[in-house]
């Protein structure tokens, strides 16, 4: 299978062939990791709708997702969560110096959220 763009019908197998957690046992437990794209989704979300920066959770959930899914996290990243919010994703890559170099290099970081992260 190729994974020239991922869309619905292949990125499930982009996330199977990527991930690598030796700890994991089952399905569910696989699922559950898969999950934490949409808590990070959610809480980005949050924050352009109400201002409230959940920086320390989220650093937790894409520290975890680069644990197990290493560098596939990004495309998967970018795939699951919407364009809008890809400011403030790039800033928390950038942060963790986890953002490829040449990667969509006409988005800009959101400055406030890098401005917070910053601060730790």
């Amino acid at each position: 299978m190729r994974f020239d763009e991922l869309n619905e019908d292949n990125y499930i197998f982009f996330a199977i062939k990527h991930y690598n957690n030796p700890q994991c046992t089952t399905r569910e437990e696989f699922e559950e990791d898969l999950k934490r794209f949409k808590y990070v989704k959610k809480l980005i979300r949050k924050y352009l709708k109400d201002n409230i920066l959940k920086h320390h959770l989220i650093l937790n959930h894409l520290i975890i997702l680069f644990n197990v899914f290493n560098d596939a996290t990004v495309p998967l990243l970018f795939y699951k969560i919407e364009s809008n919010c890809w400011p403030v994703l790039k800033s928390f890559l950038l942060y963790l110096d986890r953002f490829p170099e040449g990667y969509l290099n006409y988005l800009d970081p959101d400055s406030k959220s890098l401005e917070e992260l910053n601060k730790i």
